[in-house]
């Protein structure tokens, strides 16, 4: 059924953190805005895992947001702690992580904490857009999976790395950086799998040796949440090289890559509990523009998705979606005024975390890793210091 009468003022495609960020601040000035969002509810799928919310970025949108007290009192006290080892699993680096200036959060309670700040009924979930185009009126049309539309004076992309948004402004799209990731999650780990647990630690480690790497976190739950990144082509999780629907033999694969690595660290493959997933990691070209397109923008991954070396993507998603309001609320008569101050402050800060992150992506994984990164963690300390 297409029900064309239903529009609004400001919609928002995408209740991720960003587009959660932006709901929630405008709602804060007076500004309502909708958002839709494909998953069936708010538990319908794994979050993911930890976030270090930097000062300046993720922690400045908190507090725009008028919820930073919340997110201090969801903390993962001693999340910070890093561990870089090499493949015999000899430290090269740790780092305690006590002074907190980034502190840990879960993913999925920072994205509750946004949810239940927002009015009842201002996520419409189980939308899934399949498309969208800017009207003769100046409007912008959503369609959904379902036949249903809708028009927005204001729409805005928080949609992701494919995001059905992005056509509007751009015809620029991901492309493949060249590393693969395996997902894997080892429950009660300290009971269960206590050599992966003695390896990983209380935050988070990176196991980095002949361009690929065991990267993992350990989760408030005492769960273990780790990736193994490995240098394929970009089909390889989909072109028979590794059947993923047979975990036991694409476990036997993955260990493969790993042969010679320290047992301990092969643990964390071998005793994963349940299914391994692949996610080939993606990004946008550093520094990617486009001219104003009136009544549409972008944030988080559907503006400037990057890999995840340098630990922005949330950071910046959630800035993005309090600066984004921010200028709306500004500007209340002069929309294009709006998005134009918010894209000029975007693009090169957006540019310049992309640049950072692919670089980042390159060190972990150049031949001489872990040295490599251990060079850069002393980099980053002198800077502070």
């Amino acid at each position: 059924m297409t029900d064309t009468r239903t529009h609004h003022p400001i919609a928002v495609i995408g209740a991720g953190l960003g587009g959660l960020t932006l709901a929630r601040v405008l709602h804060l000035n007076g500004v309502e805005a909708a958002v839709y969002d494909l998953d069936a509810s708010p538990t319908a799928r794994p979050q993911g895992g930890m976030l270090d919310m930097h000062e300046d970025s993720g922690q400045a949108a908190l507090r725009a947001a008028g919820l930073h007290d919340e997110f201090r009192a969801a903390i993962h006290a001693g999340g910070e702690a890093m561990r870089i080892l090499d493949k015999n699993a000899t430290v090269r680096m740790e780092d305690a992580g006590e002074n907190e200036s980034r502190p840990e959060i879960s993913r999925a309670t920072l994205r509750d904490i946004l949810l239940g700040s927002l009015p009842e009924g201002t996520v419409r979930w189980g939308a899934k857009v399949t498309g969208a185009r800017t009207a003769g009126d100046g409007r912008h049309e959503v369609t959904l999976a379902d036949g249903r539309t809708f028009t927005a004076d204001v729409l805005i992309g928080a949609d992701g790395a494919w995001s059905k948004v992005r056509p509007l402004v751009t015809d620029t799209t991901p492309v493949y950086a060249g590393i693969s990731f395996v997902e894997m999650h080892l429950l009660d780990a300290d009971t269960r799998h206590p050599r992966g647990a003695a390896v990983v630690g209380g935050g988070i480690l990176f196991a980095l040796a002949e361009e690929k790497g065991l990267l993992g976190h350990r989760d408030p739950d005492g769960s273990l949440h780790v990736y193994a990144a490995l240098r394929t082509p970009a089909d390889w999780a989909v072109s028979g090289a590794v059947d993923f629907t047979d975990t036991e033999a694409a476990r036997r694969s993955l260990l493969d890559h790993f042969d010679g690595w320290d047992e301990s660290l092969r643990s964390l493959i071998g005793e994963a509990d349940g299914e391994l997933v692949a996610r080939p990691i993606h990004a946008l070209p550093p520094g990617l523009r486009w001219k104003r397109v009136p009544g549409v923008t972008l944030l988080g991954d559907a503006a400037h998705l990057m890999s995840p070396f340098a630990g922005e993507g949330a950071n910046l998603a959630m800035l993005d979606g309090a600066e984004l309001a921010t200028a709306l609320v500004a500007h209340p008569d002069d929309t294009e005024k709006a998005l134009a101050v918010y894209e000029e402050a975007l693009f090169p800060r957006s540019e310049r975390s992309a640049t950072e992150s692919a670089a980042n992506l390159s060190i972990c994984f150049a031949p001489d890793a872990p040295q490599s990164l251990v060079d850069l963690m002393n980099q980053y300390r002198d800077e502070v210091n």
